[in-house]
């Protein structure tokens, strides 16, 4: 099939095209400005453009959407430029794929838009409690692609991501690349609180794949469902995260704890709808896994150096 993925230079559109590569897909790799570092047919455009927009979905199946913003706390100071790329962006992507012909979408949500529910883990049939600006956007965004499909005009899944962490991830300020550099430069980490939080940390390889499981299991015309995509697991700051970047890398972390601030005190995703109908499993996230994945892509990039 021939796969649209949009954002595809972003930490997770290069690993989705090599895995729908793998399983014998044609990716198409559509981003905003040229490059030449994306082993993939590339196509530039900008959600917001309508005329680029429709000439990249030319002769196409699906999309897997993966464009946008996601910096939680930025969202807060500026909501309406994520309001902008993520709601106004997937409109605008749903209209072009509506003139084009294209059916097909697989969307790249979160597992933040169910707030901080006190049953974990967190299943599908949970009501929605967006807590910042990123997550109501992607909500509205889901709005919009349910609402497509309703109308008879487009079959859609929609995946709520939970914390996507190994590779070569490009964001110094995620706790994984935060702790490494600290075990690396001998310097202390900062962590909120106790760190007694816990997350539910999914490989960006089992990721990948959920997105090549829904495109080769979408739902039929008129019809979009969602699923919950983590490793069902929780995985605790202090206890374990900084116990495993200590165990692959045999150097101590000195820790500071600043004040807690406000947030879950768990947030665990439940995949077992994923498991059982996308025949998908999240077999690489393992926090040790996760971690020694990290450092090994991070030294290969030079982004932090050898560990």
């Amino acid at each position: 099939m021939r796969v649209l993925v949009t954002g595809a230079n972003g930490y997770l559109g290069r690993p989705v095209i090599d895995a729908l590569e793998a399983a014998g897909h044609d990716p198409i790799a559509m981003v905003r400005t040229a490059t030449s570092s994306i082993h993939a047919p590339t196509r530039v455009a900008d959600l917001l453009d309508e005329v680029k927009l429709r000439e990249a979905l030319d002769g196409v199946e699906a999309v897997c959407h993966l464009a946008g913003l996601t910096r939680a706390r930025e969202s807060t100071v500026d909501p309406l430029r994520y309001f902008r790329a993520n709601t106004a962006g997937t409109i605008a992507l749903l209209d072009a794929m509506a003139a084009t012909g294209v059916p097909r979408i697989v969307f790249a949500s979160t597992g933040s838009i169910y707030g901080s529910p006190e049953r974990q883990p967190m299943t599908e049939d949970m009501p929605d409690a967006p807590p910042h600006p990123y997550a109501a956007s992607k909500l509205a965004a889901e709005f919009a692609i349910h609402a497509q499909a309703q109308a008879g005009n487009l079959s859609a899944v929609v995946l709520r991501l939970l914390n996507v962490a190994g590779g070569a991830d490009p964001d110094p300020t995620r706790l994984i690349p935060r702790a490494l550099a600290a075990a690396r430069q001998r310097s202390a980490l900062e962590i909120n609180g106790d760190g007694s939080t816990v997350r539910d940390y999914l490989h960006i390889v089992d990721a990948a794949a959920a997105f090549v499981a829904c495109v080769e299991n979408m739902p039929p015309l008129g019809k979009a469902t969602r699923y919950n995509v983590g490793s069902g697991q929780g995985t605790s700051i202090l206890v374990v995260v900084v116990a495993a970047v200590e165990r692959v890398t045999g150097h101590r972390i000195h820790l500071v704890h600043r004040p807690p601030v406000p947030e879950p005190a768990a947030l665990i995703g439940n995949p077992s709808k994923a498991i059982a109908e996308l025949r998908w499993y999240p077999a690489h996230s393992h926090i040790d896994g996760i971690v020694r994945d990290t450092r090994h892509n991070l030294k290969t990039s030079n982004s932090i150096g050898a560990i």
